[in-house]
């Protein structure tokens, strides 16, 4: 296999270099090109960084420099060709994807191809996914549906769209390719970013948030302390209350500035402050548009909370993996090497089939905020497991 270089726009695309050789082919090789292409792998390995990288190189006369106005407008979010979905709630609904649907028919106005990124392809509601699978069995000569997606069962990508889709998996990056690009690029500490590459699971974006924020190590130590703190059922109650609170106030700083924007913004595009003829009618609409965006930003800090908590969750699980692995010796790389004494202290106290109760708790709690459930009462289930053992 050709070696490729982790410059241009492939730069943040650590440790794929199958995918990259393989997408490098169809951006240069117009015999290797299909019109539409399903990224899959785990958390943190870089899907929708691939497919962003993707589309650039496509539109790039050199394929892929990083340098000129196609590669920086469209690793921007602003190449008028190149369309972007990031579902900011729960799902992708149909009336978004009938509207992309519409757009990607287009011819490309300034680039060589119309394509549509959708970052999330496994939040499409039964009708948006119905609209998407029109367009990718019938598409335009010069459109390209790159999807990404956690992996290719039907749970996450229907087989009607899957099978009309190339496949490109990605892998989880290994520590050494993380912490080299953290010390590297990002100039992060050696010894930081090592630490930071062998705890964050092998996803890039976490690795980065814990080598660089404080507040996220803090996060993290607060959640790992849980297991070992459970000895009534007073500290149920108040480990459920910090991981909820936790979750909820890291969506708030995230959300919080860009709510403010966002209203001011329509506050202006309706008339405020203005005193035209037309201000008192736009006014007089502005209800309708305030309450579609009361209900995106609802919708915004709901998905924020579940990711945060789920976050939280996964680290537990490693957690309760590293501990059965100490119990029967395997020797496998630790989830969490730094919490090596609280994981033996664990493995010492427990049987293994009260760790494996634990384990099953935590991935069900995860299971049931996909499905819905009340996040206390999710946690609070969970939580009543991790005491009882």
């Amino acid at each position: 296999m050709t070696v490729i270089s982790v410059g241009g726009v492939w730069a943040d695309l650590v440790g794929q270099d199958r995918a990259i050789a393989e997408l490098v082919s169809a951006a240069t090789d117009p015999t290797a090109m299909t019109h539409a292409w399903l990224f899959t792998g785990p958390p943190g390995s870089g899907r929708s960084v691939a497919a962003r990288a993707f589309a650039a190189a496509l539109q790039c006369p050199e394929h892929g420099c990083g340098h000129c106005q196609a590669c920086r407008t469209v690793l921007a979010g602003t190449h008028p060709d190149v369309r972007e979905v990031v579902p900011e709630g729960l799902s992708i609904s149909v009336s978004e994807m009938r509207a992309l649907v519409q757009i990607a028919a287009r011819r490309p106005s300034t680039g060589g191809w119309q394509i549509v990124v959708i970052a999330d392809a496994d939040r499409l509601t039964e009708g948006a996914a119905n609209a998407l699978l029109k367009a990718v069995e019938e598409p335009s000569a010069r459109t390209v549906f790159l999807l990404c997606a956690p992996s290719d069962h039907p749970d996450d990508v229907p087989v009607t769209i899957r099978s009309r889709c190339r496949l490109v998996p990605l892998r989880t990056p290994p520590a050494e390719a993380i912490a080299a690009v953290l010390a590297s690029r990002d100039g992060v500490d050696p010894e930081i970013a090592r630490w930071a590459a062998s705890v964050c699971g092998g996803h890039v974006g976490r690795a980065r948030r814990l080598a660089r924020d404080p507040d996220a190590r803090a996060r993290r130590e607060q959640v790992l302390t849980v297991p070992l703190s459970l000895r009534g059922f007073g500290e149920v109650f108040t480990a459920a209350d910090d991981l909820i609170g936790s979750a909820e106030a890291e969506a708030a700083d995230v959300a919080g500035s860009r709510d403010a924007a966002e209203r001011e913004a329509l506050s202006v595009a309706m008339g405020a402050g203005g005193t035209g003829k037309g201000v008192a009618a736009a006014q007089r609409g502005a209800k309708a548009a305030e309450r579609e965006l009361e209900r995106r930003q609802k919708s915004r800090a709901t998905r924020s909370q579940r990711d945060a908590l789920d976050r939280a969750l996964v680290d537990l699980a490693g957690f309760y993996r590293d501990v059965l692995a100490a119990r029967f010796g395997a020797s496998v790389p630790a989830t969490h090497p730094d919490r090596a004494q609280d994981v033996h202290q664990a493995a010492v106290a427990w049987s293994p089939e009260s760790t494996l109760r634990r384990l099953e708790a935590v991935l069900s709690c995860r299971e049931a905020l996909e499905l819905n459930v009340k996040p206390r009462i999710a946690v609070e289930a969970m939580l009543t497991v991790l005491h009882r053992g």
